[in-house]
């Protein structure tokens, strides 16, 4: 019997391919219309992403299949939804973020602004959490946390030795976590890739304290946390918020840009770092106690330690040397970038997109996207060097050109190809269930909903969004909410945004298990950590999440995106009975 349930445990992801779709197969039989075949596509699809039995990407490609076959849309309407302007600005962003890596400009931020910082326990958390927040703002949060990983324990590693240990200069282990490797683990990430994780540190010559393993595990656990928490700050720091602006503009197509670079982060940055500090004080309080005048400074007898740990990060902002002129050159234009992204189409005063490329609305024709891959074409094109003729060292006697700050083969290895598919088929199941009639259909279900005070319906959404995204990919997840999300509010009269913003961003908090986001899981692979240090830590972080973004979203966001009226682009060409004055309730 053991044998038997071994055997159909191994062969799970087969057996539910085949399974699902006929077992699905009564709901579009026994109701012959458009709206239950999308139902059929819809829930097929989000069982296959929720078990994970295809890839994520290859489960996307389903409404190419499906919905020419069942009359909901002609193929050629499919596939245009896989290469939206969403997904030009996501590349465009992964692009600049790759370059940012490939001349390690992001660990020379990391490493001045933790010398700046300095060790003391509660200082050190919030360098670290500053840090690695800022760098997910800008790159994945996946590489943000392999890299600040191993600094967090080589500086802890100094921190916990002793005297003497200082005294003979011994090596740091940690820092060895850096280099390649043979012995590596294979983590899965959100996105369905492999990515390899360094092996955990081996274990320390010297027993640590109780007081000790608890710094670590909270050294650890504010590193991947703000690294989620820092994704949320801007509309290219993580997929979700991009799935986001892609439903809202295919749902609306009549919306004047309202969800761009500029307005996201007006919103999310200071709900970010609303977050970013009650998570440091939680973290302090669960790992280190009450005693914040211990946890801000060290006694006398802890100068060693606190001059190894410096030394640390010292040696390893000196081996990164003089900053070259490709970390120059790629600092300029990462500059210009955001300032162009900022500036663009603010909204509160006249753009460079409204007044150089407007269209006859006035509105501007550049998009976030066309921004993001105009900077990435310069970075194929600018030399990493200062231009001059140099001698080719594999071929003597002939000169050779710098090589551009960029090229097509690390790009090539670097860009999450199936992320951008996972993307389009997310659009595709939105503009589906407009065409088949599904979306008014689930408007007109969830009309009672009306009778719910709006901040409760959003706290409720946001915590079920919250629970959900621990198990299931984020992108997944907002994926298949904001369809639903935006029908319902049109139904009750909701500004559509006033449910969809804040249940993207609880699409983010996943802290309690470690194979919930990637960042969780490369921490819990160095070791130290239990699931039940961080489902204990996690649990309360995810209640002090949701409620902050409900307060986001009854009070700053309101004048951000005016989210106390109903909007005339959010109307049901007949189903909806919801006046142009309609008012949602004000903060």
């Amino acid at each position: 019997m053991a044998t038997c349930w071994q055997g159909l445990w191994a062969y799970r992801s087969y057996l539910i391919v085949l399974l699902l779709p006929i077992i699905l197969l009564p709901l579009p039989i026994l109701v012959p219309s458009k709206e239950a075949y999308c139902a059929y596509a819809i829930i097929l699809m989000a069982l296959f992403w929720c078990t994970e039995a295809l890839p994520l990407a290859v489960t996307a490609f389903f409404p190419i299949i499906l919905f020419p076959m069942m009359g909901i849309m002609d193929a050629s309407e499919v596939c245009i939804e896989y290469l939206k302007d969403t997904n030009i600005l996501f590349l465009g962003g992964l692009l600049v973020a790759i370059t940012v890596e490939h001349w390690n400009l992001h660990k020379r931020i990391a490493l001045r602004v933790l010398l700046l910082i300095g060790v003391q326990p509660a200082l050190l958390l919030l360098g670290f959490m500053m840090v690695t927040a800022f760098l997910s703002m800008w790159i994945s949060n996946t590489a943000t946390t392999a890299m600040m990983v191993p600094i967090a324990h080589a500086v802890l590693q100094q921190l916990h030795d002793t005297p003497k240990d200082i005294e003979e200069g011994s090596d740091n282990p940690t820092f060895e976590l850096q280099e390649p490797s043979p012995k590596k683990e294979v983590t899965k990430l959100d996105n369905g890739q492999a990515l390899p994780v360094a092996a955990a540190p081996s274990k320390p010559r010297v027993q640590k304290t109780q007081e000790q393993i608890r710094f670590t595990q909270c050294m650890s656990l504010c590193v991947c946390y703000s690294a989620s928490i820092g994704g949320i700050a801007t509309l290219t720091g993580t997929t979700p918020n991009l799935v986001l602006q892609g439903q809202v503009s295919s749902i609306f197509p009549q919306n004047p840009n309202v969800v761009n670079f500029a307005s996201w982060f007006s919103f999310a940055f200071p709900t970010m770092i609303v977050l970013l500090i009650l998570a440091w004080l939680w973290l302090q309080i669960l790992f280190l106690g009450f005693n914040f005048r211990k946890n801000f400074g060290f006694g006398e007898q802890e100068h060693q330690r606190k001059d190894a740990a410096i030394q640390v990060i010292q040696t390893e902002h000196r081996l990164l040397g003089p900053m070259s002129f490709a970390e120059k050159a790629v600092t300029v234009l990462f500059i210009a970038l955001v300032l162009l992204w900022f500036t663009r189409e603010p909204g509160f005063f006249e753009g460079w997109g409204n007044l150089a490329f407007a269209n006859a609305k006035g509105e501007s024709m550049v998009s976030d996207g066309t921004v993001a891959i105009f900077i990435s074409i310069i970075m194929f094109i600018m030399p990493s060097k200062i231009p001059g003729l140099s001698q080719d060292p594999e071929k003597p006697g002939r000169l050779k050109a710098p090589p551009a700050l960029l090229n097509w083969k690390t790009a090539n290895e670097k860009m999450p190809w199936n992320i951008v598919i996972l993307l389009g088929g997310g659009f595709a199941l939105a503009k589906g269930s407009e065409k088949s009639g599904l979306s008014a259909w689930l408007g007109d279900k969830l009309t009672p909903l009306q009778n719910v005070p709006p901040p409760a319906t959003v706290f409720i959404l946001c915590l079920l969004v919250a629970i959900f995204t621990e198990c299931t990919s984020n992108v997944a997840t907002t994926t298949l909410f904001l369809p639903i999300l935006a029908s319902m509010a049109q139904a009750i009269c909701l500004h559509p945004l006033y449910v969809m913003l804040p249940c993207t961003l609880a699409a983010s908090l996943a802290f309690m298990l470690p194979v919930a986001t990637p960042p969780n899981a490369i921490v819990f692979s160095f070791g130290g950590l239990k699931v039940l240090d961080m489902a204990r830590a996690g649990f309360l972080l995810n209640i002090i999440g949701v409620l902050v973004i409900t307060l986001a979203i009854n009070s700053w966001s309101f004048p951000i995106f005016s989210l106390h009226t109903f909007p005339s682009w959010a109307h049901f060409n007949t189903t909806t009975h919801c006046l142009l004055n309609t008012t949602t309730p004000s903060p």
